[in-house]
């Protein structure tokens, strides 16, 4: 047995070796001297001749690049690790074992650079959208800069008018699912879990913790905070922290805007503002749009700009399109 595998590998080390040499006088990139610009490409891995490869690029055993593929200088495929269909990924990119990116479908997955994918993640597939129609040119853009970790999925658009879109450095936890026509701007976090349903638009510097669930065409305004387990039904205005089997509005995000660098006067202006609107003591109820429209009135905390932006988020989630805000309870002052 042990003659006959010797016999073996003697035989296909030249056919190997040959294929590799192939392989890499066909494919697209520039020779430089220097080791940075050496492309490694594992004789196991599949590599088409046709894709296009930057400078020093790593492909790992049993990993897979399709026709239309171009990596950027400096990406590392990790064994397993599989790209397909029109796909391109900026510099420095990471495919960790068994991730797979891409899809053989009209469209395009576009991925900037220093992104890592995680074990076992899916990104740039098929939507899971029964409106989709086989045929229909798709689309997701993903930044620089985001750590997209193990088991997640990101899909593509659910038709070619739109776009599923995430923009730099966002943490996306293991086991997140970003759906179809989302909108995902910079510096969020998604715990572990996090599922958004599609067109969900989250805007910066959110965070979600684990298992925090978010129904279609819901929007997320920047600096907010939705508490594990939630599931989030209807909008999260600017600043806020909301938790609950149906989420409610429990106050500002008041550690958050620490974090992020709000002065105190900003943090006592939203704080103030906050409690006009939702936690009003005058003895006569005013509905939602009077409170607003007094709180617009209020010269000294309407031109602070965090107060203003806030109230535009309220007000922006009762347009046409839009499903109104997370309920709230009307707390009375002690």
């Amino acid at each position: 047995m042990i003659s006959l595998l010797k016999a073996r590998d003697r035989l296909l080390s030249p056919l190997f070796s040959s294929t590799i040499r192939r392989l890499s006088s066909s494919l697209s990139y520039s020779h430089e001297d220097g080791r940075d610009s050496e492309v490694f490409i594992h004789p196991s891995a599949v590599v088409h001749p046709s894709a296009v490869i930057g400078k020093g690029v790593s492909v790992g055993p049993y990993c897979t690049i399709g026709s239309s593929v171009k990596l950027g200088n400096g990406c590392k495929l990790y064994p397993s690790s599989h790209i397909f269909g029109n796909t391109e990924l900026g510099e420095s990119c990471v495919l960790m074992t068994g991730a797979i990116v891409g899809d053989e479908l009209p469209g395009y997955t576009f991925i900037g650079g220093n992104n890592i994918i995680g074990h076992h993640a899916v990104v740039g597939v098929k939507c899971q959208d029964l409106k989709y129609k086989n045929g229909d040119e798709c689309f997701l853009c993903i930044g620089d800069n985001n750590e997209i970790r193990e088991f997640c999925s990101i899909h593509r658009s659910s038709k070619s008018t739109d776009k599923t879109v995430i923009g730099d450095n966002n943490l996306i936890m293991g086991s997140c699912h970003i759906a179809h026509d989302c909108k995902i701007g910079d510096r969020n976090i998604f715990a572990n879990n996090t599922l958004l349903a599609g067109h969900v638009t989250v805007e910066d510097y959110s965070h979600t913790a684990g298992a925090t669930v978010v129904h279609q065409f819901c929007h997320i305004g920047s600096f907010a905070f939705i508490g594990g387990g939630s599931v989030v039904s209807q909008d999260v205005p600017k600043y806020m922290l909301v938790t609950g089997e149906r989420a409610e509005l429990r106050g500002l995000n008041l550690e958050g805007l620490r974090r992020n660098g709000f002065t105190m006067t900003e943090m006592k202006s939203l704080r103030a503002a906050y409690r006009k609107i939702f936690m009003s003591t005058e003895t006569v109820p005013f509905s939602l749009e009077e409170r607003l429209t007094k709180m617009e009135q209020d010269q000294e905390l309407y031109s602070v700009p965090a107060v203003s932006a806030m109230l535009q988020s309220i007000r922006d989630s009762f347009t046409e399109s839009r499903r109104g805000i997370c309920k709230f309870r009307q707390w009375l002052d002690s």
